[in-house]
């Protein structure tokens, strides 16, 4: 997620009660999952496995569990518990907001577009124009919308992802999603589909995709242009799917991998 306007570190560890080791006159711009780091970001670490990656990765700060060798321009952040403190600035930076209306006062939406009765349009939700949106969909906050999408009925588009943190005593708590979903021109998307927005970054379904009945997309996947995908396809978190993909029925693709441009996945395929 893009901050409003870029944030001390100094004020972040007031925020979350830190002790500053490193670069304290740091600006933060982002705050981002270790996957989707962007430079400038704050991120969090809270398992050795990952230290290093995180240490040199392009972020400006990092919540941390202890002070470790890192390099100068950067500044850590020691807190106990850095997942909870991450979780903190996500629901501070990005509050909860109670919809009130079936179609958001917050709402932006285009010339020549149609709302069918029953669908809601959450807060801050941007729809372009010459778009159908058919009953009973719902779109939630921060959604945003090209021109000429035609989403039918019963879809549940921006949903928190399905993303937790599993804690010591085997009990799992669920991370605070920032992102969003974006889809671009001319997608079509069935009735009955469930789109989850990103933790951090941006769920992204490609220019002139079509997407049949009862699919789901995982938070922060990457949906290339014109692909087409048949019905009850599942694609976790965080995988990216090039342009031209043709994915057959009941496909179910797992987290983290990257499907190459132009490639064709048959009916009940599981790509592991």
């Amino acid at each position: 997620m893009k901050l409003e306007q870029p944030i001390s570190v100094e004020e972040i560890a007031t925020l979350i009660q830190a002790r500053i080791v490193g670069n304290k006159t740091a600006k933060v711009t982002h705050l981002k999952e270790i996957h989707k780091v962007v430079p400038g970001c704050l991120m969090f670490v809270d398992n050795e496995k990952y230290y290093t990656r995180a240490i040199f990765s392009s972020a400006a700060a990092i919540i941390i569990d202890k002070e470790v060798e890192f390099p100068a321009d950067k500044a850590l952040l020691i807190v106990e518990h850095p997942f909870e403190a991450y979780n903190q600035l996500a629901r501070h930076f990005s509050p909860f907001q109670v919809l009130s209306q079936h179609i958001s006062p917050t709402a932006k939406i285009g010339k020549n577009t149609v709302i069918e009765p029953g669908a809601i349009v959450g807060n801050h939700v941007t729809i372009g124009d010459n778009c159908l949106v058919r009953s009973n969909t719902v779109l939630l906050d921060h959604t945003k919308i090209g021109n000429n999408v035609i989403i039918h009925a019963n879809c549940s588009i921006g949903n928190d992802a399905f993303y937790m943190n599993k804690k010591a005593d085997q009990t799992y708590q669920r991370w605070h999603s920032i992102g969003r979903v974006v889809i671009e021109d001319d997608v079509e998307i069935g009735a009955g589909c469930t789109i989850d927005r990103g933790v951090s970054g941006d769920t992204i379904i490609g220019e002139g995709t079509k997407i049949d009945n009862l699919v789901h997309i995982g938070h922060g996947v990457v949906l290339g242009k014109h692909c087409l995908l048949a019905a009850q396809v599942g694609i976790a978190g965080k995988t990216t799917v090039q342009d031209h993909v043709t994915i057959y029925g009941q496909v179910g693709i797992s987290k983290s991998l990257v499907i190459g441009e132009g490639a064709t996945i048959w009916a009940k395929t599981g790509v592991n």
